[in-house]
């Protein structure tokens, strides 16, 4: 077994090793077997020294989450505002934030408003309402530095996005130390994220899935959060249950479950952004019925399934799907106050209103109703050819990376200099995060280890429904939506190379030696490929070099 729950040993791997996060009093993953010197690693005897005071521990525990998430910072912000123009699906988003920002709904432009918005001439839009297709919580967050600083500067019409990859870096480490019991582990999850080029490019362009990613990603520390909890209160209800003489076959059920609640807002605004957020909705209720349903069979109850799907199952529906739903439906509210919206007064004209049952419903949730089968329609038949599209049987090669940003460009010290923004992943953490997460299936078959299981889910969530609309015109960049997760993968598996503190000292020498030639030469691949994610000015030459595959120029 790996030195934080997760290894080669499966009778270690049970269920509720882990519950409890690391505390910035717990020795970490480099914790040394001080009473026999043949094994471990003179680095963790001096790791073990470095953190040998709680203060310093307490340090560590903070200190390297932030400082990871600082990294991130300077890799999303700086030269944000290059290039000065709206770029790739920017077109839409950026325009329709601005409108939202003005009007409560997403308003038309005239032809030719790009170039004039790129020169800072903002206010060309009018009052006629623009059809979209993808619902308006991730455009709000979109608006919110344009509204603050104004809209005529690109640096604020990206700067609320590149802040969710930053917070979503911070988030990364978070779910790593539950998932893995050690900061040096949380800390590598969020490095990976923090210098990978698929996660800055969609940090750095104002799209709608960083924003996907981030609610998906709190979401999922949230109902982590609970497992962790849940497990306390739900012994102390049993043991009273039994105590009392009541029946306990099924087990008791937990109201007070506030991380659950935390989900559901999470994961409401995740669909909020994209209704592909509600995958991961799914994911997670499944995914919590499993958990409870295992715990009252650790517990002894016999009728563990039906206290988790009869008796406990209602209960969490109640505190997750309501819960999502209205931060879904709050996150309309422009739309539903104002007038002007596309579709806003469908139900008001003779012949559209509900009869019958349905007469009830206000007219303004019969428009939105309509407008979101009409939207649901476009999605399930869009099919336009687009040079960049990506088949999703494609996206774990990464084979069509989407190149947003082309120009000539000036300042790179050649005779002719070009500007690009490709979301090319880091290949190096991408190729060996797919292998990982092949790794983790056959893992989680033969250990049933629960943070496997966790982490494949989110994998399935973000990437498995895709595969039923091959035909779609997709692009590989929806891939930022789980990419944290088949990162975790990859953490999962260099946990096992580090293998443990008290392991014979040459197998952990070289654990260490390995995982960290490997972090070194990744940190090199994304100093190389940095220049093709934030456009700096490069030579048609040295941007050549970075086409590692035929589908990458």
């Amino acid at each position: 077994m790996g030195s934080n729950g997760v290894g080669a040993d499966a009778r270690d791997a049970t269920p509720d090793a882990l519950d409890a996060p690391e505390s910035p009093d717990s020795p970490d993953v480099l914790e040394p077997a001080v009473d026999d010197r043949s094994r471990g690693s003179r680095l963790d005897e001096r790791w073990a020294h470095l953190l040998r005071t709680p203060r310093r521990r307490a340090l560590w525990y903070w200190g390297g989450p932030v400082a990871v998430a600082l990294l991130a910072a300077v890799l999303r912000f700086w030269n944000l505002g290059t290039p000065q123009e709206l770029v790739f699906d920017e077109t839409y988003y950026v325009k329709d934030a601005w409108t939202l920002i003005a009007n409560g709904y997403e308003s038309s432009w005239p032809e030719g408003a790009n170039e004039d918005f790129n020169r800072g001439d903002t206010e060309v839009y009018s009052d006629d309402p623009a059809y979209v297709v993808h619902p308006p919580l991730g455009k709000w967050m979109l608006g919110l530095g344009m509204a603050t600083f104004g809209a005529d500067n690109a640096f604020w019409w990206r700067a609320v996005t590149a802040l969710a990859g930053v917070v979503a870096v911070f988030a990364m480490t978070m779910v790593g130390r539950i998932l893995f019991r050690s900061t040096l582990l949380a800390v590598i999850a969020g490095f990976l994220f923090a210098i990978d080029g698929n996660a800055i490019v969609m940090s750095r362009v104002a799209l709608l899935d960083n924003w996907l990613m981030l609610f998906g990603l709190l979401g999922f520390w949230f109902v982590l959060l609970d497992r962790s909890r849940t497990s306390s209160r739900f012994a102390a209800r049993l043991a009273a249950q039994q105590e009392a003489g009541g029946d306990s076959r099924s087990g008791p059920v937990v109201w007070a479950r506030p991380w659950v609640v935390a989900a559901g807002v999470a994961l409401g605004a995740a669909i909020a952004v994209k209704w592909s957020g509600l995958y991961f909705l799914a994911a997670v209720g499944v995914y919590l019925v499993l958990v409870d349903a295992l715990a009252r069979r650790r517990a002894g109850l016999p009728f563990y399934v039906e206290g988790a799907v009869v008796k406990q199952g209602p209960i969490t529906f109640l505190l997750l799907v309501p819960t999502a739903a209205v931060t879904y439906l709050a996150s309309w509210t422009g739309w539903l106050v104002t007038s002007g919206g596309y579709y806003r007064g469908w139900a008001d004209e003779p012949g559209n209103a509900a009869s019958g049952f349905w007469s009830w419903v206000p007219h303004p949730l019969q428009s939105l109703w309509h407008y979101h089968q009409a939207a649901y329609g476009y999605h399930v038949g869009v099919r336009t050819e687009h040079p960049w599209e990506a088949n999703p049987l494609t996206w774990p090669l990464m084979l069509r990376p989407t190149n947003m940003y082309y120009a000539d460009a000036a300042g790179c010290g050649a005779d002719q200099c070009v500007a690009s923004i490709i979301g090319i992943a880091n290949p190096l953490i991408w190729w060996a995060a797919t292998l990982a997460t092949l790794y983790l299936v056959y893992r989680f078959a033969r250990y049933h280890e629960w943070q496997a299981g966790a982490v494949l889910l989110g994998v399935a969530a973000g990437y498995l429904p895709w595969l039923l609309y091959v035909e779609r015109t997709v692009f590989h960049f929806y891939t930022i939506a789980y990419q944290p997760y088949v990162i975790l993968a990859l953490v999962y598996v260099l946990d096992l190379v580090l293998g443990r503190p008290d392991d014979l000292r040459w197998r952990r020498q070289q654990g260490i030696a390995t995982v960290a030639v490997y972090l070194t030469v990744v940190t090199a691949v994304s100093v190389f490929f940095y220049p093709l994610w934030a456009a700096i000015p490069v030579s048609p030459e040295f941007r050549q070099l970075h086409f590692w595959l035929p589908g990458w120029g």
